[in-house]
Parts: structure tokens; C-alpha cells; sequence
């Protein structure tokens, strides 16, 4: 079954100007807290850490639970680089059917298929005749939590 890069997506383009913040040299226990550390490390810029081709890179939210095994949930920002080419393994923003998906792209035993990370969903093999467009692989996702 083929699959190709979707050509036709425009992004904005991404400001010019970064924001470097502070990044701190110590890492933060998740368990027993130990004293903080004043050490900085460096300065961080968001946008270069998240995006290694601007003019390739678009956002777009996440909905349902279908991808929460990868750490994936409803309303996480996604970040997406439509200049990778898509390979097995890779999470995937695919059109399959009209229908705009965020899935595990397996390519297995000639089939290609759309894995959801949630043991709840089924994954979805494609069928002869049917079309899928990657519009980009996911490099990454971040979340707010207020």
C-alpha cells in the first residue's frame, strides 16, 4: 500500500527571534527531594530544542485518548515535521479516509498499518484501495498543566 508525504500543508513561518532562558545544571529528583542547585547550565531556547527544520515544522493539538501509552493525551501540543520521511515506529499526523489521526505507523509484512497506543482502540491495517497521506512525523509534545 503507498503512502506519501502530504505536499500541500502551509505553516506560518516561525519568528526569527528566540527566547533563550535559563537552563539549570542540576536535574529535578521525581522522587526524594534534594536541595535545589543555582547552577546554570546554559540558556535554552524552546524553539531551537523542539524544532530541527523551522521551515518544516507545524503544531496541532492532540484529541482523545487513542495515543496516551506514548504519553500522547487529549489536548497535548504536538510538534510536527513534515521534512522527515515517515518509517516504521515513527507516531505519525496521517489522513486515512478524510479522517485527519495521530498513530504509530507500523509497516509490517508488506501491510501498512496505523497503531493506536491505547489497548482500548484497534489498530487500523489499510485495505486495498485506500489512501494514506503522512503529513508529518511527531518529534514531540508538550503539555501545560494549569
Amino acid at each position: 500500500m503507498p503512502y506519501s508525504l502530504h505536499q500541500t500543508i502551509t505553516a506560518p513561518a516561525l519568528g526569527k527571534t528566540s527566547v533563550h532562558t535559563p537552563l539549570f545544571g542540576h536535574k529535578v529528583e521525581a522522587g526524594f527531594p534534594s536541595p535545589a542547585d543555582d547552577y546554570i547550565e546554559g540558556r535554552l531556547s524552546l524553539d531551537e530544542h523542539l524544532i530541527q527544520h523551522r521551515d518544516a515544522t507545524f503544531f496541532v493539538r492532540a484529541k482523545g485518548r487513542s495515543m496516551m501509552g506514548a504519553g500522547i493525551f487529549d489536548g497535548d501540543l504536538l510538534v510536527v515535521d513534515r521534512s522527515l520521511t515517515p518509517a516504521s515506529g515513527d507516531i505519525v499526523i496521517a489522513v486515512l479516509d478524510a479522517e485527519l489521526t495521530v498513530k504509530r505507523l507500523l509497516l509490517r509484512d508488506g501491510l501498512v498499518i496505523l497503531k493506536p497506543e491505547n489497548p482500548d482502540f484497534n489498530e487500523i491495517a489499510l485495505k486495498e484501495g485506500q489512501e494514506l497521506q503522512v503529513w508529518g512525523v511527531v518529534t514531540s509534545t508538550t503539555k501545560k498543566f494549569n
